[in-house]
């Protein structure tokens, strides 16, 4: 088998394994209304919407750090994208955009919002990967 064809059949066989939906989009800037004194968050602009596979990467590694006034756990996960996901022309993925999951057959992940940290592109890989986490 030559490298095509094995990259076919492996991209394939990735593709198989995403069994949740997801949405990948960015978020412009939170507007806080000094009157009210409510913020209202940024428009948001979805680049992916489609199957996806999430995954944790070093759930028994997370990183407490402090947010705001309040104590949040790091935890990594990985979310896999088919190879030849379309985006908007032009649109890169940048550290910052998010992902959220739609639909899981683990319920539990339903609703899971994922900060976008890195991703990984090569013209030999099965799937687009992006490294994430979780700041809950």
């Amino acid at each position: 088998m030559n490298v095509d064809g094995a990259l076919a059949a492996g991209r394939a066989a990735a593709k198989a394994r995403m069994r949740d939906t997801v949405r990948l989009y960015s978020q412009g800037p939170d507007t806080f209304n000094r009157a009210t004194g409510t913020t209202t968050p940024g428009a948001k602009t979805t680049l992916y919407q489609g199957v996806g596979r999430v995954r944790p990467l070093a759930q028994a590694s997370g990183e407490d750090v402090q947010a705001a006034d309040r104590e949040v756990r790091l935890l990594e996960y990985q979310v896999s994208l088919p190879w030849d996901t379309p985006l908007p022309g032009g649109t890169r993925v940048l550290p910052g955009m998010r992902v959220e999951v739609l639909a899981s057959r683990d319920a539990r992940m339903v609703g899971l919002v994922l900060w976008v940290t890195g991703g990984q592109f090569s013209d030999q890989a099965t799937a687009w990967r992006l490294t994430t986490e979780d700041r809950s």
